[in-house]
C-alpha cells in the first residue's frame, strides 16, 4: 500500500520533443494538467511543466505583440524549454521516500520509470494527498495523546 505504483497516474499524457510550445500549451489546457513527460520516438527524454513554459515565454513587458509571441512559440520546440534531467522514481519506490523527495526538492511531481527506463506513470502532489487521505481514513485514530 505504500509503494507509489498503487498511487501513481498510469499512462500519463506525453508530448514529443519536436512538438511546438503552442502545442504543449493547448495539450495542457485541453487535458487540464500541469506537466508533460517529453518523449523521443517512444523514449522518455525530459519533462515540460506549465512553470517552465511561463519562464520561457517573453514577459508582458516585451515589445512583441500577441501575434508575434504566438508565432515564436509555434516555431519553438518543446525540447528547447524542457528539463532534460527531471527527478524520477520507480514504481516500487516507497511513498514516503517519494514525498520526501518532492518536499526537499520543492517539486510538484515525479516521473515514474520502470527498470528499463520506460515511462510508466507520473506521481503528483495530488496523488500523494489521495494516498494520505486513504491511509489516514483506514487507520484507527491515535487517542494516546
Amino acid at each position: 500500500m505504500t509503494r507509489i505504483e498503487r498511487w501513481m497516474t498510469r499512462n500519463p499524457v506525453t508530448i514529443e520533443e519536436d512538438a511546438s510550445i503552442i502545442e504543449a500549451i493547448h495539450l495542457l489546457k485541453e487535458k487540464n494538467i500541469r506537466r508533460l513527460p517529453v518523449m523521443r520516438k517512444g523514449a522518455f527524454v525530459g519533462l515540460l511543466t506549465e512553470r517552465m513554459i511561463k519562464e520561457y515565454t517573453p514577459s508582458k513587458a516585451t515589445s512583441l505583440d500577441t501575434w508575434e509571441i504566438h508565432y515564436l512559440l509555434s516555431k519553438t520546440q518543446v525540447k528547447e524549454a524542457m528539463n532534460r534531467k527531471p527527478f524520477t522514481v520507480t514504481p516500487d519506490t516507497n511513498l514516503t521516500d517519494a514525498a520526501q523527495l518532492i518536499h526537499d526538492e520543492k517539486l510538484n511531481g515525479l516521473c515514474v520509470l520502470d527498470n528499463e527506463g520506460k515511462l510508466v506513470g507520473i506521481l503528483t502532489t495530488t496523488n500523494i494527498l489521495e494516498a494520505l487521505i486513504a491511509i489516514c481514513r483506514n487507520s484507527p485514530p491515535d487517542n494516546n495523546y
